[in-house]
């Protein structure tokens, strides 16, 4: 069985080829700045060099057409055609009621469709994705796959907000959480890592991207998140402002003459290490200007690695017990900076930091600690792999197998599972940068040329 993998984020297009049969990834591949005249596709393949084109891209559509071009290309593609698809899985970032992975019918794209203002930067790209796809490939079952569903395990305590009772029950104003495919894999991997059930670990996992937010995992399930009815709350990101005084925007509204719908905007899109910086919202970009003196860049990187530090120090408390704090997606995985940030000083509750294997752990093809030997909580990074984790459930929906996490195994739930792809990658970085074999972990010593 052959799945296509779609997952279009904020201004990104990750896709992945996943084999079934040989439980491994034919392909990875990945858009970046989708909407600009310089966007970059980079794609890997076994057995293949690395594939990279930059040109215009100024819509999701025009995207996916290049991930399909680039899939059945004669030198960089791995399949001939698309006619080989047996079924395609899409990320939706607000699933709202949706609790587990589904068959995509025409009543699950109104639903999303309706419930897009939730999350306006990712829904109306996740749904164009999902409906060139169909338009492609209209003979294959296309299955989604909700980052909500994973929080749907939240206590009421937690989930609600203290707001009039009568907005949830008319509208269900409540928290929501998103980033659920990340977290999901990171709580497997982590408890993996760690020798323990899954469903007797506790977490605090750190997805830091253009997007951010964090989770925190009780007994191997998500307990409380940062991310609230929509993406905009929480962690200071790319261009959403998270948590602030929501008397800030009343006032501006009156002081600008802002209306609603531009105020919205502001929030989602003008706001973040954006807002901040007024430049940026990669943020290699502002470490590089931070570095040459750029006071509102140093500024963005200490306002948000600090952000992260009052999570991780809230749900260490609301936890009770952390076995390990995970870093990952873009700027958890290769963000050392910011990590150090938001580590050092957190002793008194657990975390002994490592300055020098946070330093080391810069790769997305390995998972790293970046904690001390004898540090009571443990810090992991972790690459995620969110299309993996859905291709296991569009596998699972197909045969006929699939159920929610709690009741369903997944192939990276071993410890000793290993992406084939990622150690062929690692083992061309290694030889560029051997200092990452300082933080690298559960790795095979013939793969670390050791």
């Amino acid at each position: 069985m052959i799945i296509l993998c779609l997952n279009c984020g904020s201004s990104s297009v990750k896709y992945s080829l996943f084999d079934k049969e040989n439980n491994r990834s034919a392909a990875v591949g990945l858009i970046e700045r989708v909407g600009t005249e310089a966007a970059l596709i980079s794609q890997e393949a076994p057995g293949k060099d690395k594939y990279e084109k930059s040109a215009p891209c100024p819509d999701f559509k025009t995207a996916i057409q290049w991930v399909i071009d680039t899939l059945t290309d004669k030198q960089a593609g791995v399949i001939k055609d698309m006619a080989v698809i047996n079924a395609v899985g899409h990320r939706v970032v607000h699933g709202g009621p949706l609790d587990k992975s589904v068959l995509i019918t025409p009543e699950i794209i109104e639903l999303l469709k309706s419930i897009c203002d939730l999350a306006p930067l990712h829904n109306p790209a996740n749904i164009l994705g999902m409906e060139a796809a169909m338009a492609v490939l209209p003979d294959v079952k296309h299955v989604v796959t909700a980052d909500t569903a994973w929080h749907q395990t939240m206590p009421e305590h937690t989930y609600m907000y203290a707001l009039p009772y009568e907005w949830y029950e008319k509208y269900k104003i409540r928290r929501y959480g998103f980033h659920g495919t990340s977290f999901l894999y990171n709580a497997k991997r982590a408890a993996a890592l760690l020798g323990k059930d899954p469903f007797e670990t506790n977490l605090i996992i750190c997805h830091i991207g253009n997007g951010a937010s964090v989770n925190a995992v009780k007994n191997g399930v998500s307990f409380d998140t940062s991310m609230g009815l929509t993406p905009l709350e929480g962690l200071i990101m790319g261009t959403r402002s998270g948590d602030f005084d929501a008397s800030v925007a009343f006032q501006m509204m009156e002081r600008e003459n802002i209306t609603p719908k531009e105020m919205y905007n502001i929030l989602n899109k003008k706001s973040g290490v954006l807002g901040i910086t007024g430049k940026y919202t990669d943020r290699r970009d502002i470490e590089t200007a931070a570095e040459k003196g750029d006071a509102r860049c140093r500024l963005s990187m200490e306002m948000e690695g600090y952000r992260i530090k009052k999570y991780i120090g809230a749900y260490a408390a609301a936890l009770g017990r952390v076995d390990a704090v995970v870093f990952t997606a873009g700027v958890g995985e290769r963000g050392p900076a910011y990590r150090h940030i938001a580590l050092q000083g957190l002793e008194n509750i657990g975390i002994k930091y490592d300055e020098e294997r946070n330093f080391a752990a810069l790769t997305k093809n390995a998972e790293s600690l970046i904690s001390a030997p004898d540090s009571a909580v443990k810090a992991f990074v972790i690459p995620t792999d969110e299309e993996l984790v859905y291709a296991e459930d569009v596998a699972a929906i197909v045969d006929g197998t699939y159920d929610a996490h709690t009741k369903f195994r997944y192939s990276f739930q071993a410890r000793n599972y290993r992406n084939g792809l990622r150690d062929e990658s690692l083992k061309k970085e290694l030889a560029k940068k051997p200092f990452l074999k300082k933080a690298i972990i559960n790795t095979p010593k013939e793969i670390l040329g050791e």
